[in-house]
This record gives C-alpha cells, structure tokens and sequence, in this order.
C-alpha cells in the first residue's frame, strides 16, 4: 500500500484536549449575552468551527448583530483568557498524541491544520516539544473561511508541496487527522482521506460523519496504519 506523501493534523481534540477549555472561555467571553453557552451546545453546535464563525453565531443566538469589532473584542479576550489557563497547564496533550507525531514525521512530511488562533496553539506546541515536527501550519488566522471550508487544507497541501517539490505532496496523496465532522468535512473538501479519533465522537459517529478510518485513540498507534486510506 502506498505511503502518505504528507500528513496533516488537526490541533484541538486530535493532539491536545482543549474543547472543554474553548467552551469555557468563549461562554466568558460573551459575558453573559444571550442564553448560557454549556458543553453539550458548544460540542453540538461549535466544535470544530474556527472562532469568528462560533461568536457569530451565538452573537445572532443572543439576538444581537454580529458586527466585526464585537467579533474581533471578543476573539481579544477569548485569547486572553485562553492563554491564561494554558500557561497554567490546563490544555493536556492526548493519550499518545506526542509519540505518534514523532513516529509520522520520521514517515512524511507533517502539516498542522486548525481552525485555532496560532497564538493558541504555538505556545503550546512548544511545551509539548512538537513545533519541529510541523513543517507548515495553518491557522484560522491565515483563511478568510476556515473549517468546514476546504481553504485552509488546500493552503496547507499547497505549502507544504511548495516546500518538498520532490515528495509528489497532492490532495489524494495525503491523509488527514480530524475528529469533528466539520474538520472532516473541511478535509474531504479538499480531497483528502481522513483518519477520525474518537476524541468527543464513537468510532461509528466519526465513520458516518465521513470518516474514511476511525480510532479509539492515537496511543500506540503504528503510523503504517494510514497506508489504509490511500488504499
């Protein structure tokens, strides 16, 4: 079976667990505008959404505008705060997440693709000692449309065969990591094969959202096993 050219991960929910933290900061961040924002809206209805297009949306949940500068106030202090709680250590990296990066990037090329801030996520990436691994990354910050549009795959692929001509990096070579169905969605947009971690979602849940393979969890995970999806 053939080998990824590229791999290309997700951040939040593959390789750290931070959604709970996400929720928590973002339901700050609204400071109690419009109806309480618990986890099980936010896993219904935000997760895997970049978080402009999650503030808009409880903006117009709230019944009020959703105005760039308020979108923009809110991204603000949603990072701050953020930030604040990752510093102290509360965004874990995931059961066998670090080993199973290390293990792919001796195999391929690897991408970080999320809908995340970078300020999110570098800072954390460091700490787990994982920034070398990642020969491009892309964040919300770099795509007018983040996930569920394919853009910021497709600029991750096209960055990545920029930086390794040789390597034959092209969508239907490489594979992706997701465990929401928008980052899937995103993904296959792009004409990816996707690899779904049953992170917040069952290995059925994942297969039916579009999944090409699912997984319990990355721990112990042979980077072999992505040969599948290109089969």
């Amino acid at each position: 079976m053939p080998r990824p050219a590229a791999i290309l991960f997700d951040f939040d929910g593959v390789l750290v667990d931070s959604e709970h933290l996400h929720c928590e900061t973002m339901a700050d961040a609204m400071a109690g505008d419009g109806p309480p924002l618990d986890w099980t809206y936010y896993r219904d209805h935000l997760m895997g959404l970049d978080d402009r297009g999650a503030f808009a949306h409880l903006l117009m949940r709230a019944g009020l505008p959703a105005e760039p500068d308020d979108i923009r106030r809110r991204l603000d202090r949603k990072a701050e705060l953020f930030a604040r709680h990752a510093a102290a250590g509360r965004v874990p990296a995931l059961p066998g997440a670090v080993e199973f990066v290390r293990a792919c990037a001796a195999h391929a090329p690897l991408g970080l693709c999320s809908g995340a801030l970078r300020s999110d996520i570098a800072p954390i990436l460091q700490s787990l000692g994982l920034t070398d691994c990642f020969s491009e990354t892309v964040t919300a910050d770099d795509v007018e449309h983040s996930k569920p549009d394919p853009a910021s795959y497709r600029l991750c692929v096209q960055l990545l065969a920029t930086r390794f001509p040789e390597a034959g990096i092209a969508p239907e070579h490489c594979v992706a990591i997701e465990d929401t169905p928008d980052g899937m969605a995103s993904a296959r947009g792009a004409g990816i094969a996707v690899m779904g971690v049953a992170t917040h979602l069952s290995v059925d849940e994942l297969r039916r959202a579009g999944a090409t393979d699912a997984v319990e969890s990355l721990a112990g995970l042979d980077p072999a096993r992505l040969e599948s999806l290109l089969a």
